[in-house]
């Protein structure tokens, strides 16, 4: 018996060393799919949503009245469409802070609630400076709230945007403000927090606008924001107008470097994130960031029109509306925003389950599996109802909307719905548990009961999956 088991034993570790009938196989993936439906609110720009240890999404942006500071909470990002809205402060009746109140963020430091704002004055509304609220208790839309004043600055000067954060234990803030020097309407500033609503030591610019994307219509950095991602730190701004042409920079460090001293800094040569005439989202910009509920995903917060021509100013169009959608991340660190996605739900991705690093994506309409795709849109799909109906799914592309994956010759190639019954059985699958993996997923053809979506040499195909390897090349995760 014990020959026997010492025999059993030194062929498994034999097909474990060879590989042989053991189809290797990745792990599920630390991230996994994550989808809201947008967007998240209507006539609210400048969003800033902070998810709290008491199991709340706190929500505040700007209104287009631009007079009044609102909160909503939930416990889910996707409830806070329909939470209920509190006003918790209101603009002044003269004087200062009663004009243009802008772009609120929600913080929670040292046991208070702390409100950062933007605000004109009644006797010149362009006056616009930085101010912060404190509030005590544990829910900020019953707080009691006390206005602590100005963030003084090097300057008295056009100034807004304010945004905190922590690195390495050292609380920063950043924000967008008229250098006297300069001739631009905002550059980016950082500096050491002594409290909350008190700057420490000098500030230090970090960015002004000098390339052709940051000074469309308006020389503009402004709406910082902090993301940290491993060894290193990304400073997210907008840029450009508040029109089509707003979109979003990035500045990256270090965080272990001192970050206070520009040098720390380097700035992207283009936007990482604008206008998509394909999606029909125009001008996305003055983001934050939070996480998923299951704490897993970083989420891009951010504010967008649905059209791409305004009459008049801009800043007069109320029609801004908060978005979310998922972070990805390359593989050297850096973060990938792709594009803002359609309305509806969000999108996601098929890696996958035995070679880790490929997505399902198309190229040139065929579809296949490949690793570091770019543009990532290409490997990104909504997961909608199926066009055959019938209990099944349909897949459609993140950056083509209307375009489908669809089999055809059992080969799989992303194409446009023509609205025939073909196409849609064609494009039609039933969602199944992954057929080697169950915490994966398995794509079904609806009109070819038992053959599934499987790669093979990196193609995607429909077919009958007879053995193992077969079985975990028509097995993917969403991410």
């Amino acid at each position: 018996m014990r020959r026997i088991a010492v025999r059993l034993l030194t062929a498994l570790l034999t097909a474990v060393l060879i590989g042989v009938g053991i189809p290797a196989h990745a792990a599920v993936p630390d991230s996994p799919a994550v989808t809201y439906t947008n967007p998240i609110a209507e006539k609210r720009a400048d969003p800033h949503i902070f998810r709290h240890t008491d199991g709340y999404y706190y929500f505040t942006a700007t209104v287009p009245e631009y007079d009044r500071i609102v909160l909503r909470r939930a416990t889910t990002i996707q409830g806070l469409s329909t939470a209920a809205e509190t006003t918790i402060w209101t603009k002044h009746s003269s004087g200062v802070m009663g004009a243009h109140i802008w772009a609120p963020e929600i913080h929670f430091i040292d046991g208070k609630w702390y409100v950062y704002f933007a605000a004109g004055s009644t006797s010149d509304v362009w006056a616009i400076r930085m101010y912060v609220l404190e509030g005590t208790g544990a829910n900020p839309l019953t707080a009691t709230w006390t206005e602590k004043g100005q963030i003084k600055t090097t300057w008295e000067s056009f100034s807004l945007d304010a945004t905190t954060f922590v690195v390495n234990g050292v609380r920063y803030l950043a924000w967008a403000q008229r250098n006297p020097a300069e001739d631009n309407n905002t550059s980016l500033f950082i500096a050491k927090l002594a409290n909350p609503w008190t700057i420490s030591g000098t500030p230090a610019e970090l960015s002004q606008p000098t390339l052709s994307w940051e000074t469309i219509g308006y020389k503009v950095n402004e709406g910082p924001a902090l993301i940290q991602h491993g060894d290193k730190v990304f400073m997210t701004y907008s840029a450009s107008a508040t029109d089509a042409n707003y979109c979003l920079g990035m500045l990256t460090a270090s965080a272990t470097a001192d970050l206070t001293n520009p040098a720390s800094w380097t700035k992207s040569s283009v936007p990482v994130f604008q206008s998509s005439a394909a999606t029909s989202q125009y001008g996305p910009g003055h983001n934050s960031f939070t996480t998923s509920e299951d704490g897993k995903s970083d989420i891009l917060v951010y504010h967008d029109r649905s059209y791409k021509d305004i009459s008049g100013d801009p800043l007069n169009d109320p029609n801004r509306r908060t978005r979310v959608q998922k972070v990805y991340w390359k593989a050297d660190g850096t973060p990938d925003f792709g594009i803002p996605v359609a309305d509806g739900v969000t999108p996601q991705r098929l890696s996958s389950y035995n070679f880790a690093d490929r997505f399902i994506r198309h190229w040139e309409y065929r579809a296949k599996i490949e690793a570091n795709v770019s543009p990532l849109a290409d490997s990104q799909f909504r997961v909608v109802t199926g066009l055959a109906g019938s209990g099944t799914v349909s897949l459609e592309s993140a950056d083509f909307p209307g375009y489908y994956l669809r089999h055809k010759n059992f080969e799989v190639w992303v194409e446009k719905n023509d609205g025939t019954t073909a196409f849609a059985a064609d494009a039609s699958f039933h969602q199944r548990a992954g057929l080697a993996d169950s915490a994966g997923v398995s794509y079904e053809s609806y009109n070819y009961p038992g053959r599934y979506v499987r790669h093979y040499n990196y193609l995607l195909y429909v077919q009958i999956p007879s053995t193992a390897t077969d079985r975990g090349d028509a097995t993917f995760y969403a991410q």
